[in-house]
């Protein structure tokens, strides 16, 4: 099953839980993320594992950006990690 590398991106983040630049993977557990983000992009992670590409614009892509549903203080990349990156 594939594994999705999540990036913050961007961070106001409230309780100083997330700061930019900071990368996780998803394999089997959800990553130490606040309750409120992780519900948000949960199903988009779940569809990348689970081989889906996401509507992105003109294209679909493996991969998909969110925003923290406390007024879009943390911004999040969501990306499917191919194997050789993976090395």
């Amino acid at each position: 099953m594939p594994r999705v590398k999540l990036t913050i991106t961007e961070s106001r983040c409230r309780s100083g839980l997330c700061r930019a630049g900071e990368s996780f993977v998803v394999e089997d557990l959800c990553p130490p993320l606040c309750q409120e983000l992780w519900h948000n992009i949960y199903p988009y992670v779940f569809a990348l594992r689970n081989g889906a590409e996401l509507d992105c614009g003109e294209t679909r892509l493996r991969a998909f950006d969110a925003a923290c549903p406390d007024g879009g203080r943390v911004k999040i990349r969501g990306e499917v990690v191919e194997e050789e990156e993976e090395a």
